[in-house]
């Protein structure tokens, strides 16, 4: 890849890409354009009004200074907490309250209706709680056979 371009910090902690004919543009952020089925393929720096200003069309392409500081920036803005463990439902009708243990710690859903549990691709599943937040369950055939058995009440 050319080195048309060059990504830093500003002093108030903003990205800024500064483009080959030496535009700044101050408060860009990185788009994983397939975040969890190809987390490492393709990631789009968009500017503030959401107009993508530079292409990586591969992780493997973007230079080590600038990985860590796009990484940085989708650790801050990517918050998807992985479920490992469903260890108790409050009821296997909806809306119910889930005790679940993920990779940030265990913690507290409320699913509003069986339609929450969608899957992505394979044995992979994006859960959305009441709240919103998105919980995704990596492979929910290696789940434990107690948490198996909870999820397929839901599917």
């Amino acid at each position: 890849m050319n080195k048309t371009h060059q990504l830093e910090r500003d002093s108030l902690g903003r990205l800024v890409l500064i483009d080959a004919k030496g535009e700044r543009h101050i408060g860009v952020y990185p788009v994983r354009a397939f975040p969890i089925t190809a987390p490492s393929s393709g990631i789009g720096i968009m500017n503030q009004s959401g107009k993508e200003v530079c292409w990586y069309p591969d992780v493997a392409l973007i230079p080590s200074a600038e990985l860590n500081l796009i990484e940085e920036e989708l650790a801050a803005r990517e918050f998807m907490p992985v479920i490992e463990r469903i260890t108790k439902v409050s009821t296997f009708a909806t809306p119910s309250i889930w005790d679940i243990e993920t990779d940030r710690g265990p913690t507290r859903i409320r699913l509003k209706g069986e339609e929450d549990i969608r899957r992505i691709a394979g044995n992979t599943l994006l859960i959305a709680d009441s709240n919103g937040l998105q919980f995704l369950i990596k492979d929910s055939t290696q789940l434990d056979k107690v948490s198996k058995k909870l999820l397929d009440r839901f599917r």
